[in-house]
């Protein structure tokens, strides 16, 4: 009987979909050769909270997560992250893989807030609400010896 592989919920633009608010993919080969030893499943919370691609670039700060036009999107980050979990929690995803710095996907730094490139020690909306409840979250640049 074969074994059964892993599953990790990724961020979709990591695997080169084209859902980051810029409207790009960020492929990286890292986390496209965990395919070969584990079933990925993609999951953009931005899309599944209701929001378009492109978009207006939005960062996390004081609880909150605000465009850069000043409209507040916590709401929809909010949902895209619960999405997450859910999708995580029925596939039982054991591990996740995120785009480090996003403001949902961010595993250890995210953006201060200023829209000036600053970064800070922070997580993601998603990030964070999937590490609550037992999933282990890696970014694209932690997640080499995942498996």
């Amino acid at each position: 009987m074969a074994e059964q592989k892993q599953r990790i919920l990724v961020s979709a633009c990591l695997l080169g979909m084209h859902c980051r608010y810029d409207g790009k993919g960020n492929q990286n080969e890292t986390v496209c050769h965990l395919q070969e030893r584990a079933e990925l499943v993609p999951f953009c919370p931005e899309i599944y909270g209701g929001l378009a691609t492109p978009r207006t670039p939005a960062e996390r700060k004081d609880g909150k997560v605000v465009t850069k036009d000043g409209a507040d999107v916590t709401v929809q980050y909010e949902k895209g992250a619960r999405e997450a979990l859910r999708l995580a929690q029925q596939l039982h995803c054991t591990a996740a893989v995120l785009k480090e710095r996003s403001p949902s996907c961010g595993s250890r730094q995210i953006y201060d807030g200023t829209f000036t490139g600053m970064r800070i020690e922070g997580m993601g909306v998603c990030a964070e609400l999937l590490a609550q409840h037992g999933i282990r979250v890696y970014s694209e640049e932690t997640c080499e010896n995942l498996l």
